[in-house]
């Protein structure tokens, strides 16, 4: 039989973290998702105009907070939009196919 010897963890530094060792808290993310809840809350009360000046008022500060993320979407944004485009040319491509082979099936039957 094998004994391991277990080691003691160093209660002073490990359990017991400074606060400046802390990780902080995200104010305005936390201002944003309570606000659009608080939000949501009111639109769903049938008050509309506070819903959706708190909705936007969440959304704005949600927006604030993720600025990185945004100008990342922002920038794939013109590939997207390329993509939808050779999407939408084939398929108009496609309609017009059918349409030409419709045009000469009504035109064999009408014989």
């Amino acid at each position: 039989m094998v004994i391991i010897p277990l080691s003691e963890p160093a209660y002073e530094s490990e359990t017991r973290p400074d606060a400046d060792e802390c990780e902080t808290v995200n104010w305005v993310g936390f201002t944003a998702g309570t606000t659009l809840a608080v939000a949501g809350m009111l639109l769903l009360s049938g008050n509309r105009r506070a819903g959706m000046v708190a909705a936007a008022t969440g959304t704005t500060l949600a927006v604030l907070d993720q600025q990185e993320t945004l100008r990342s979407w922002w920038n794939a944004l013109p590939g997207y939009i390329d993509q939808v485009q050779g999407l939408l040319g084939q398929v108009q491509d496609t309609v017009n196919d059918v349409a030409i082979k419709r045009e000469a099936l009504r035109r064999a039957l009408a014989r």
